[in-house]
Formats: C-alpha cells, structure tokens, sequence
C-alpha cells in the first residue's frame, strides 16, 4: 500500500474520464482525475493523526487558485496528458510538499523536475492513445479552481495486474483526508 497527495479536478472528468477508464490503471483503481502535488507520499501505516494536522496546517499556508486545463501534450509517445495554461501554483504545491517531508521525492526522484499533469492514458496502445488525444482536445479549455489536497490511499500501481475474483478484489484507492488550501 502507498499513499499521494493529489489536486482532484472533477471539472475534467467529463472531458478524460472514459479515456481514462480505458487508458489509464489508476482510473479503473478508483483514482479520479487529477494533478499529482507528491506521490509517493508515505505509507498509509506511517500516517496518524499527527500527520494529517501538519498537512492540514501546512496545505492551509497554500492560496486556493483558479486555472485552465488548456493543452494535450505527451511524455514520448507512451503518455497523453492535458495540462494546466500556469504551471507555478501546482509547482509551488509540490516544492511545499516535498520541502516538509523531504523523503517523499516527487515520482520517487525519477524526474527532478516533475511537469504538472493529468494524464489521460498512457502505456496502452498508440492508436488508442492519439484517438483519445485528439477526442479530447476539443473539449479544452477546462477552467477550474483548486480549493483543497486531497491524501489517497491504494496498492502500488507496479504490482503485477491480478484479474479480480473471490480472492483477489480488484485494487482501490481511497480518499484518507482532504486539506483546504488558505
């Protein structure tokens, strides 16, 4: 099990949410459209109530913000992702983040400079993928705001895909708290 601290985006769900069913693991895990703000995050056993008053304290120094979905862009070609017209407040959430728990490196420190993103699919087919793109971008800009962090829990999406059956339930990311942004 692990943990991340995402900016839920409901206002995109209509645009990239059955792309995303189909495209994208963590959608069919139960994770709603989203900009990552730091994954991992720490295990959901190292997570009392201690640590969810720091991150209510610390989300609480952050100003909510407005933005615009208003681009499809790709990491190669095996990820499509809209992404937001200023990506400065989402970085700033994460630099907040990572700065209070140093040990959590945003994607585990694979990319020292995450981009901020909502993926729409990724590591399926190309076709499928470029379809979604181009269903998707039509349906751009979303404008939105960013009110609170939310702390999911769920299975580590590099486990082994396990078809769900009687003794195996199908993974499920949870919602574990909300923080409201100053």
């Amino acid at each position: 099990m692990q943990s991340a601290l995402l900016l839920v985006v409901p206002a995109a769900e209509a645009a990239v949410g059955p792309h995303r069913i189909r495209l994208d693991r963590s959608a069919r895990d139960g994770v709603p459209a989203h900009l990552t703000v730091l994954y991992p995050f720490l295990r959901p056993a190292e997570i009392g109530p201690d640590v969810l008053a720091e991150l209510s304290r610390l989300f609480a120094t952050a100003p909510r913000f407005s933005f615009t979905l208003d681009r499809v862009r790709w990491f190669d070609q095996s990820v499509v992702w809209v992404g937001p017209s200023d990506e400065s407040p989402f970085r700033a959430l994460t630099a907040l983040a990572s700065a209070a728990y140093p040990s959590c490196l945003p994607y585990g420190g694979e990319h020292p400079d995450p981009v901020p993103h909502l993926t729409i699919g990724h590591g399926g087919d190309l076709t499928e993928l470029r379809a979604a793109a181009e269903a998707v971008r039509p349906l751009l800009p979303i404008p939105t705001e960013a009110t609170e962090v939310t702390l999911m829990a769920g299975p580590d999406p590099a486990r082994p895909p396990v078809p769900p059956g009687p003794a195996e339930p199908p993974g499920r990311w949870q919602r574990v708290a909300s923080f409201p942004l100053g």
